[in-house]
């Protein structure tokens, strides 16, 4: 393995598992293999001919005894343990020998509560081996829930191909998940998938449109993205949960100071395309960030934004509305994010600004009710505080769903409101004329929810 001052290669997706480990870190020490029992008999479990002299070819090949390589390492600073894929050993396919060494890897991490980096590139099970290899994933799986049980960071990195159970455990099982442009990924190989599939379902790009990963991240800068995550997730777990107990500060307001008149100025105030949106507070309020994408359920909202950003030297976890109407697969990434950081003991800020949740047929389709019923559950679940601002328009449920009870406050350019003054007109039919009255009615400006107990405060500009 290599030491730090030596030259590193770029992470492409065809260089060898210590080539790729050299490419992302700083240091890197070879684990030492775990003792495990060679096959009972000649040619593995099954009796499989020509397996063993397989395994030799690859053997003098690679260089390596394995499908896989385990190391401590550094990244930016941060201590892992770092696993890699050699495919060049039998396709980097998983068997027993290969599980003998995830397990370790694995019990070395969470025995030095550090997060688990994995490079992978794997074709999947190890035939050879039968069942015995398939069975290597619940081994795999089981690793990966205690790992999540002691509150420790794991991140993917899919070079090609990422294919069978490799990625339908250590990739797709990871918590943050980043991928080589162009890398084949999907649980069907190119061998085994139907021959007129479309594969640019397959790839990383797919991938990521599908809402199944977190970035494509380009080779030159998959070290820095690994530093930037790390950095941001690396401290995190149990041994810091005690600043996870102190609930951030809302952000300041950024728009207009003082408070409107009525209710038709606050909805005229909030629905103004010239009102600071998501990004200037995400913006204004962190020190650096980083953003997962997608709710692992095939769709992405680009009305939300979810990650975790860095402020004053404390790792906060965010999900922010962006204005737009929440579609259901915004909903379960914001409860993705939720749950991810209740798990590594990272407080989290929600930004609220919906003119409500998404009601075309498609939103129906797509499960609208239980996804914002699956954002409620997920807050109202967390043992991190949250805390909440309102920054604009506060939409029925869909905007009370990112809203944290007891910990909500408002900006001065916002509402909150049972339903928007338009839609409440028409069904207590009124007159169109008569929806100001209406919207006075509802009580829905900043000082209103404030004496209502809805919120907690409202927040002044810096």
């Amino acid at each position: 393995m290599h030491e730090s001052g030596a030259a590193a290669p770029m992470p492409s997706m065809r260089l060898t598992a210590r080539q790729a480990m050299a490419a992302v870190s700083d240091s890197c020490v070879e684990l030492r293999p775990p003792e495990g029992a060679e096959p009972g008999r000649p040619d593995g479990p099954l009796g499989w001919p020509g397996y063993d002299a397989s395994r030799d070819r690859a053997c003098a090949r690679t260089g390596e005894d394995e499908s896989v390589v385990a190391a401590l390492a550094t990244i930016g600073g941060t201590e892992v343990v770092l696993l890699a894929f050699e495919f060049g050993y039998l396709g980097g396919s998983l068997g027993e020998r290969t599980g003998d060494r995830l397990e370790a890897a694995y019990t070395e991490a969470r025995e030095r509560r550090l997060p688990l980096v994995s490079l992978i590139a794997t074709g999947g099970s190890r035939m050879q081996e039968g069942m015995r290899a398939l069975a290597q994933l619940q081994r795999v799986a089981g690793q990966s829930a205690l790992h999540r049980a002691e509150g420790l960071p794991e991140i993917a990195v899919l070079r090609d191909p990422t294919t069978g159970g490799g990625w339908a455990t250590l990739g797709a099982g990871a918590d943050v998940i980043l991928a080589l442009p162009g890398a084949q990924i999907g649980f069907a190989g190119s061998r085994v998938r139907p021959a007129d599939a479309d594969p640019h379902a397959y790839s990383a790009e797919g991938q990521l449109t599908a809402g199944q990963i977190d970035a494509v991240v380009p080779p030159d800068r998959l070290r820095g993205a690994l530093q930037r995550w790390l950095h941001l997730l690396g401290g995190t777990g149990r041994s810091a949960a005690g600043s996870a107990r102190e609930p951030v500060p809302p952000p300041s307001a950024l728009g207009l100071p003082e408070l409107p008149e009525t209710g038709r100025s606050a909805v005229a105030r909030a629905r103004d395309a010239r009102r600071p949106r998501a990004e200037a507070y995400l913006r204004a309020y962190f020190d650096d960030r980083e953003e997962i994408s997608g709710d692992r359920c095939g769709g992405v909202d680009s009305g939300i934004r979810c990650g975790f950003g860095r402020r004053g030297g404390r790792t906060i976890a965010f999900a922010a509305q962006c204005g737009t109407a929440t579609r259901p697969a915004g909903f379960r990434t914001a409860a993705r994010l939720v749950r991810l950081a209740d798990r590594l003991g990272i407080p989290v800020l929600t930004l609220v600004d919906t003119p409500g949740a998404a009601n075309d047929a498609e939103a129906e389709r797509a499960g609208a009710g239980a996804a914002i019923a699956d954002a409620f559950a997920a807050l109202a679940a967390a043992r991190v505080p949250i805390t909440s601002l309102l920054i604009g328009e506060g939409g029925s449920g869909g905007a009370l769903a990112l809203a944290a009870p007891g910990s909500l406050w408002a900006t001065p350019d916002s509402y909150f409101s049972v339903i928007a003054p338009e839609l409440a007109a028409a069904i207590l039919k009124r007159d169109p004329q008569e929806v100001h009255h209406t919207a006075d009615q509802l009580h829905i400006r900043p000082q209103d929810l404030l004496d209502l107990g809805i919120i907690r405060g409202i927040v002044p500009p810096a």
